[in-house]
């Protein structure tokens, strides 16, 4: 089995693994186990990841729904605990609102922007997201974008 260092985890990922929404919940949780058990190293998210999380997670259906005080538990227990939680440097936010006009990002897009470009300045070789067109602007940088499923298949998992 691969050990994998340097991958980035998106909101997909992290909401899927940690609240069980059936079938789309199974490579999540799947990937969620592998960071447990140490397969990846020093995995990686975003500040931004984590608000997002919480803010879906408590407005989901009732059947799916996490109570404010649950949210924070799972985050703290989950992903603080194992994850570097990373945010996009002062420095580099000029920059990202100049490429997102350049690049007619537009409407909420921008804020997967922000999550790929904190991705990527803070080293992460592979981003895994059941999004992956939303982080199509990596590529340009050599980083990789894979479903989760894909992610499990080239850890043996």
């Amino acid at each position: 089995m691969a050990v994998v260092a340097s991958a980035f985890f998106d909101t997909t990922v992290l909401l899927a693994g940690m609240i069980d929404m059936g079938e789309v919940s199974v490579a999540p949780q799947a990937a969620l186990t592998a960071i447990a058990a140490g397969r990846v190293k020093h995995p990686l998210t975003a500040w931004h990841c984590c608000l997002e999380f919480y803010s879906v997670a408590t407005r989901l259906p009732p059947e799916f729904r996490l109570r404010p005080a649950d949210a924070v538990l799972l985050l703290e227990e989950e992903v603080l605990a194992r994850f570097a939680v990373v945010d996009l440097p002062a420095q580099e936010r000029k920059r990202l609102l100049q490429d997102a006009a350049r690049d007619g990002v537009a409407g909420g897009r921008v804020y997967d922007l922000h999550i790929a470009e904190a991705a990527r300045v803070h080293g992460a070789r592979v981003v895994v997201t059941d999004n992956r067109r939303h982080f199509s602007s990596l590529l340009r940088y050599d980083v990789r974008v894979l479903g989760t499923a894909e992610f499990l298949s080239e850890i043996g998992g």
